[in-house]
């Protein structure tokens, strides 16, 4: 069976949903303990984060691995992500607010943690909207520009992670430590991307400078009364 078919799909899908129901037993057995409000917001903050991690490790692995069927997995875990984001948010904002937007205006003002991972629910919410290929096919190249706001996102997400932990520093700190890896295994890929990029262009021009090198060196022979049939630098901007 192939990694990217229907059926392991929908197997990685439900798996992912098992840290759901898990919690919707806990409550209701009374299995949170003496602070559920609490644990059921670390619970969906934490498994945000853990997703949004898996997503940005399909594309490493993949090419590491030489194994394309993977791809589809990073939309399933990127939207595995954003079900937790939104149940995490939606526990603070129903449970700790009673859903007053006056006291979640005034949070985001001023406290910092509030803020960033407000800011990181905001940014994923484009990009679970768009997960679709009807969107890929509707938007072209802009999706691909689009979904490069999960960088910025799963930054923001780790900083609030990181912030919002009261004592434990060790589950926050390992996170972002995935999480810095990965980022810097795309910012060199990108990096050699444009290098490669770069030196195609290059390659590409290097006969019609060779070409245009020589006909000036003709018209240099030909004495002051040749006239070139062509200028293909007028404004000298050659490099």
């Amino acid at each position: 069976m192939k990694l990217g078919s229907r059926p392991v799909r929908l197997a990685v899908a439900a798996g992912g949903l098992i840290p759901l129901a898990w919690g919707l037993f806990d409550l209701a057995t009374d299995g949170l303990g003496a602070e559920p409000v609490e644990e059921i917001t670390h619970r969906t903050g934490s498994w945000a984060l853990r997703m949004l991690v898996l997503s940005l490790s399909i594309t490493p692995l993949r090419k590491a691995l030489r194994a394309p069927g993977l791809a589809p997995h990073r939309r399933t875990f990127g939207l595995l992500a954003f079900l937790y984001a939104s149940l995490h948010f939606t526990t603070y904002l129903a449970l700790d607010l009673d859903f007053r937007l006056g006291g979640l205006a005034e949070d985001i003002r001023e406290r910092p943690f509030i803020t960033v991972g407000f800011t990181a629910w905001v940014l994923l919410i484009p990009l679970a909207l768009t997960s679709t290929r009807a969107s890929i096919r509707r938007l072209g190249k802009r999706w691909q520009g689009l979904h490069r706001a999960v960088y910025p996102a799963a930054i923001l997400v780790a900083i609030h992670f990181v912030w919002s932990a009261k004592a434990d520093w060790l589950e926050p700190g390992i996170y972002a430590g995935v999480l810095a890896v990965l980022l810097g295994v795309r910012g060199v890929e990108r990096f050699g991307q444009k290098r490669s990029n770069y030196a195609t262009i290059r390659r590409a021009r290097s006969p019609d400078e060779t070409d245009a090198q020589g006909a000036g060196g003709k018209d240099q022979e030909a004495g002051p009364q040749a006239v070139p049939t062509a200028n293909p630098d007028p404004k000298g901007k050659t490099p």
